[in-house]
């Protein structure tokens, strides 16, 4: 019988010998495919990061900095104001500038406030300080920026609230009561506590931050002319006065909103963070101080106004208080706005803490600066003193006999129009300014398109940045040797006089309709400061101190300027004072 074999078993493909060497192949094809999938996908992504970064690296040629996409050259900045790239962001500047022959345009992120122009030629600079200056006013974006300090004072206005401001502080600062409270506070100031300060880091062998005290002076001077008080930040033992390292620490937090894409600051200042919570608190201080003063005298004013109309207020007490308050303050108290309306006290504290920026930190770091200088250059600090020592010789006999035979070096006060002879002096300073502007940067901003003498296009609503410090760093406006402390290039190579130079070559004192409305004075109160140190001490500067700026409103000394002060030795000025 024939019998039918049984089928075999079912063949399992999922278990076959044959299956699984094929599915482990298949796997490790895919692996393979997905493993080279992979790296074609980083090999694209690196190319094309070199390639942007090739890219963005090659416009700096052309435009002064790389150009990122999305964040345009904000990298290039943020790594110079961090001190990644240098300890100077205003040497940083100049270097760009130089690059690209005086101007170029910044490229801030998409969608962010930081597009500008920035320039430093004197035709560009000319054109939009007078020409057409009415097209280049401060701005939405500056006051914006600045108005938490500043609000609506002189230097963030434009327009009629600029013009009323200014014209009432030019009738005040070209009067004779102001010029004569402005040279008595000055008197009082450097004779009465300057210079014992001095004299005590002399007696205790100590080494001082110069451009504290100096800030302190003129902080105490500006105080006295816009407020009509006296703070006190210079006497022994140099006290802490809130307000003043309120105001310090406000002007070094509203500097960083420049730099900052205004959606990031607004946001920080709304949630209370990091620089703007300090900006805020710095901001109360200076309110609290301002708000003070303002109502202490709304009570003393019709005190003030009753004394002066009194024919019998006479005395000597009286006529003291009428010139002590021959102050800003008190003069735009006096007046009304375009509604026939006393100012509020809001527009009284704007002008004051304008007046205060403008008074205290200029002339300070200004001198700073010099005195940094004179330690570099000793043939520059002789010729000063023997400048000084030649007009003290010129004076009268029995003034001259008694000053050369004496050893009290409080002994010489100078004397206004002996200070307007200091014409080495005054070289010396602008020099220091030329290099170390005090406001090394300032802006604008375009209202109708517009184009600048060098050819640059300027559209509607452009900002505008002048950089005064790269300014005396350019050989093309100074010469071969721009970087160089030469007083002599200020002087008349035919009798030695003082030869001033363009506003729009030399911008410290900006120019056009707004030229610094305290020239005249700035330089009198540094020109007094500086003869009255330079006739009696030596100014040595602590070796290995380290000096570059910072970066602020006004252009500070970021570790301060420590120095020693030695006395003259009486032979050496007996010596010149003979000559």
């Amino acid at each position: 019988m024939i019998t039918t074999p049984p089928p075999p078993p079912p063949i399992n493909n999922l278990t076959s010998p044959s299956f699984s060497q094929s599915f482990v192949a298949g796997n490790l094809v895919l692996g393979q495919l997905f493993f080279l999938h992979h790296i074609q996908i980083s090999e694209l992504f690196l190319a094309l990061c070199i390639f942007i970064t090739i890219h963005s690296l090659r416009q700096k040629k052309r435009h002064g900095l790389p150009v990122w996409p999305v964040l345009g050259m904000l990298p290039s900045l943020s790594l110079a104001v961090l001190g990644l790239q240098t300890n100077n962001l205003y040497e940083w500047l100049s270097q760009v500038l130089c690059r690209q022959n005086g101007t170029f345009l910044f490229q801030g992120p998409w969608f962010s406030s930081l597009f500008s122009v920035i320039t430093s030629d004197p035709r560009n600079l000319e054109h939009l300080l007078k020409t057409k200056f009415s097209n280049f006013p401060k701005g939405p974006y500056f006051r914006d920026t600045v108005r938490d300090l500043l609000g609506d004072g002189i230097f963030n206005a434009d327009d009629e609230t600029w013009q009323r401001q200014r014209k009432t502080a030019s009738i005040e600062f070209h009067s004779a009561k102001f010029r004569q409270l402005t040279a008595d506070s000055l008197f009082e100031l450097v004779h009465g506590r300057l210079l014992p300060v001095l004299e005590d880091s002399i007696k205790h062998s100590t080494a001082i931050d110069l451009q504290d005290i100096l800030l302190r002076l003129t902080f105490d001077n500006v105080c006295m002319i816009a407020f009509g008080v006296d703070p006190g930040c210079l006497q022994l033992g140099l006290p802490k006065i809130p307000f003043a390292q309120a105001f310090e620490d406000a002007t070094e937090a509203t500097i960083m909103r420049f730099v900052t894409p205004s959606c990031l600051w607004k946001t920080m200042r709304y949630l209370n963070l990091g620089a703007e919570r300090k900006l805020k608190r710095s901001i109360r201080g200076v309110d609290e101080f301002a708000e003070d003063v303002i109502r202490t005298r709304k009570k003393e004013l019709p005190l003030l106004i009753s004394a002066t109309n009194n024919s019998n207020a006479s005395n000597d007490e009286d006529k003291k208080n009428k010139q002590i308050r021959s102050d800003l303050l008190t003069v735009f108290m006096g007046l009304k706005d375009e509604r026939g309306e006393a100012f509020s006290d809001k527009f009284l504290r704007d002008i004051c803490v304008n007046f205060i920026l403008a008074g205290r930190d200029t002339s300070s770091v200004a001198l700073s600066w010099f005195f940094w200088l004179l330690h570099h250059n000793p043939e520059v600090e002789h010729k000063i003193l023997q400048e000084i020592c030649r007009i003290v010789g010129a004076r009268t006999s029995s003034d001259r006999d008694r000053e050369i035979k004496s050893d009290d070096y409080e002994a010489v006060v100078f004397k206004p129009e002996e200070i307007k002879k200091m014409e080495y002096l005054h070289a010396a300073l602008s020099e220091a300014l030329r290099l170390y502007p005090s406001v090394p940067l300032d802006h604008k901003e375009v209202v109708e398109d517009d184009v600048f003498p060098d050819g640059t296009i300027l559209k509607k609503g452009t900002k505008v940045i002048y950089a005064m410090y790269s300014m005396g760093r350019m050989e093309a406006i100074w010469g071969k040797d721009c970087r160089e402390y030469k007083p002599e290039r200020w002087l008349r190579s035919s009798d030695g006089r003082f030869m001033s130079e363009s506003a729009y070559k030399f911008t410290a004192f900006n120019g056009g309709p707004r030229l610094c409305l305290g020239k005249d004075f700035a330089y009198y109160q540094m020109k007094f400061v500086a003869a009255s140190i330079i006739y009696r001490y030596r100014v040595k500067v602590v070796e290995n101190h380290p000096v570059e700026p910072k970066l602020a409103l006004t252009m500070y000394m970021k570790h301060g300027l420590k120095v020693t002060f030695q006395k003259r030795d009486h032979a050496e000025r007996h010596k010149l004072l003979n000559i």
